[in-house]
């Protein structure tokens, strides 16, 4: 058992350096180019880093918002790839099909495990007093919200990619990134779950400068 926690640990703090460390890829390459710019390397990392952070919130930390956090954007990541695929060239009609249907499956397992980790979470609170359930789920509310307007912004890059037809991130994925660290942070802050917390804190900076460098520069942000 407590091997299999370890595991679980060391998988979670893997994911994080994955998820919350593509941002610092995409400053680093922004900074090297002078403009905000999103590498390739940003969408594995992200798709990767996501997984590992949703098996740790579910079976680790049995996190609600954690667990919503990482079940529905691997298919922003993927829809994202199929783009830079098809512009490179590599993507074969049977590629396609066969990763389109990899990423439903995961989809798929993804729901039913924020299912569980819900109903988990709610047989736990109802053998608490009922201003420790509202403080709860009202921490959950809050961490929602920002999970939301994290969603939120991807669905925005998501439609301008699908419109361009072309892998873009538009200049109010930023702003919408930040209020939604905000909110998700203190969220993951009032449970404890550290990991979670201190990732999203390290990428506020990411998000500012990218605000910066886009006024500076240019009026929109391309991935490269």
């Amino acid at each position: 058992m407590q091997e299999t926690q370890t595991l679980l640990q060391l998988l979670g703090i893997a994911g994080a350096v994955l998820f919350y460390g593509r941002f610092y890829i995409q400053w680093i390459v922004s900074e090297i180019q002078g403009r905000s710019v999103v590498p390739t390397a940003f969408w594995y990392m992200s798709g990767v880093g996501s997984v590992t952070l949703l098996l740790y919130g579910v079976f680790y930390l049995n996190s609600p918002v954690g667990a919503l956090s990482h079940c529905f954007n691997s298919v922003i990541y993927a829809r994202n790839l199929v783009h830079i695929w098809r512009e490179r060239g590599v993507l074969t009609p049977a590629r396609s099909r066969l990763f389109h249907g990899a990423i439903a499956l995961l989809v798929a397992v993804g729901i039913v495990l924020v299912v569980y980790t819900w109903l988990r979470e709610y047989r736990i609170t109802q053998q608490a007093e009922p201003s420790q359930q509202a403080r709860v789920w009202g921490w959950i509310a809050i961490g929602v919200v920002g999970q939301g307007l994290f969603a939120l912004r991807f669905l925005i890059q998501w439609i301008a990619t699908e419109l361009r037809r072309k892998s873009v991130v538009p200049v109010v994925f930023w702003y919408i990134s930040f209020v939604a660290a905000i909110l998700l942070m203190s969220s993951h802050l009032q449970r404890h779950e550290w990991l979670y917390a201190i990732g999203i804190c390290a990428t506020l900076l990411v998000y500012l400068r990218n605000i910066y460098l886009i006024h500076r520069k240019t009026p929109s942000v391309v991935s490269d």
